[in-house]
């Protein structure tokens, strides 16, 4: 090891800005993918835009249904990797993508078949049921393309590939945009498709640059048969991806789940409203963005550094990282409500949208530190292997506060979106600092997955 900031990946050092920057492009990218959908979508209909959006947040929920395996393989496989033992890893990541892609072919035939009743529970309005519905049933119906795209990606950045993602994702923005284009504005006669042209877009970029991934992943890791798998500890590898992953996964639906009921009281509050978090959180998403890639960063050093056994070392990483995600997502979020109307304007012309989200931007820099802390310290904890702590205090916390708070000054007392964003508030501030109390306790120490894995064992031979 080179030094506290540094750790060896293969045969190439990684640091955090080695890992993190070409997270942060490719991250940046994937929220750009849905940006461009917002902004050319705008050109087209406000209602449009809430509909879709609010389709999207149920595609960000059951994408997270994935995140039981992935949250799984990005751990373990580091870990493995951390105690040199790159056959585990391969092994991990066999057994990871057959679980993902059973669980993305349930999801997609659900979702082609019940997209509508799962507007309609959301307490859409008929147009708008209509509008989303078009969407999210054609994306839906692909999301097992999402599936192995997540479990491959997943891997490679676990082994410090985190360039070839970024270049994958740029590819899928270029393909998506010029998508958007065709089948929004029509060019050359051509029907304009709406919201159902987006979601043929998004989904064709999609497949394209899964089967480049897979390309790449064979080039630069390769496959192992499963049959060798069975060989080895299918079961055993299988009981620790879901050990790791649904409590780490569930931290995740229960925010996104959280987020749905939320939005159900907003649309209470007026289709206005709704449109306004639907751009205020477009905006917002580049604003933690940065805390987002050190913390995908942080857990794969954390992963390598927890295998190796260098404890000292990952601890002091956690609490440097987490010092400068706290002040550079403080900078971004007092830039942004800085510029508030321009970038709302970008989006809308409507006079009380702006007002109302400009706002909203002023309490995001009160908002963004406070998630800084759970980005990044939850993903140190879960690359530690400690995932049940952060699940049980987020329900507690999303469920017993912000929830309760949002409909309490939201809906009840009518002060409307920033009744919701005090919410908010309050929820990333009060996990956030129990999240950092459980790192200080270093409770995590004794929680890896492969510490007692013997490092030095052979791969099995060939049948």
């Amino acid at each position: 090891m080179e030094s506290s900031n540094k750790i060896q990946s293969n045969d190439k050092p990684l640091s955090l800005l080695h890992i993190t920057w070409p997270i942060f492009i490719e991250i940046l990218l994937f929220m750009l993918m849905g940006s461009v959908d917002t902004l050319m979508l705008s050109r087209y209909s406000d209602h449009a835009v809430a509909a879709v959006g609010v389709a999207s947040q149920v595609m960000g929920l059951v994408t997270l249904l994935f995140g039981f395996v992935t949250a799984g393989t990005s751990i373990l496989v580091a870990q493995y990797l951390g105690a040199k033992n790159e056959y585990k890893a391969k092994e991990v990541f066999t057994v990871s993508m057959i679980a993902n892609f059973g669980i993305g072919i349930i999801i997609s035939i659900l979702l082609f078949f019940f997209s509508s009743y799962i507007l309609k529970w959301m307490g859409l309005d008929p147009d708008l049921i209509l509008r989303g519905n078009s969407f999210l049933e054609i994306v839906g119906a692909f999301m097992f393309v999402q599936a192995i795209m997540m479990t491959i990606s997943a891997t490679l950045r676990s082994y410090g590939f985190t360039k070839d993602m970024m270049k994958v994702t740029i590819l899928m923005n270029i393909l998506n945009a010029i998508g958007n284009y065709f089948v929004i504005f029509g060019p050359f006669g051509l029907p304009v498709l709406g919201e159902a042209g987006v979601a043929w877009s998004t989904s064709i970029a999609r497949i394209i640059c899964t089967i480049l991934i897979i390309y790449i992943f064979m080039k630069r890791i390769g496959f192992i048969s499963f049959k060798k798998v069975l060989q080895s500890k299918p079961i055993q590898h299988s009981k620790n991806l879901f050990k790791i992953g649904v409590p780490a996964a569930g931290e995740n639906i229960s925010y996104n789940a959280s987020q749905i009921v939320i939005t159900i009281f907003i649309t209470m509050i007026g289709t206005e409203a709704l449109t306004t978090k639907v751009y205020a959180q477009n905006i917002m998403m580049f604003i933690f963005l940065f805390s987002v890639a050190i913390g995908q960063g942080e857990q794969i050093i954390i992963g390598r550094l927890v295998g190796a056994r260098d404890l000292k070392t990952a601890y002091e990483h956690c609490i440097r990282s987490l010092k400068l995600g706290i002040c550079i997502s403080t900078l971004m979020a007092i830039i942004a409500s800085l510029f508030s109307k321009p970038l709302f304007s970008i989006f809308t012309d409507n006079e009380q949208i702006i007002h109302t989200g400009t706002v909203l931007l002023i309490c995001t820099i009160i908002l963004e530190p406070g998630r800084a802390f759970n980005l990044i310290v939850i993903s140190s904890l879960r690359a530690a292997g400690d995932v049940k702590f952060p699940v049980m205090m987020g329900i507690i916390s999303m469920w017993g506060i912000s929830i309760p708070i949002a409909y309490i000054l939201g809906v009840h007392f009518n002060l409307g979106l920033i009744g919701v964003w005090i919410a908010f508030i309050a929820d990333e501030w009060i996990r956030g600092l129990l999240m950092l109390w459980r790192w200080r306790s270093k409770k995590w120490e004794s929680a890896s997955f492969v510490q007692s894995e013997s490092v030095s064992e052979t791969v099995p031979a060939s049948s």
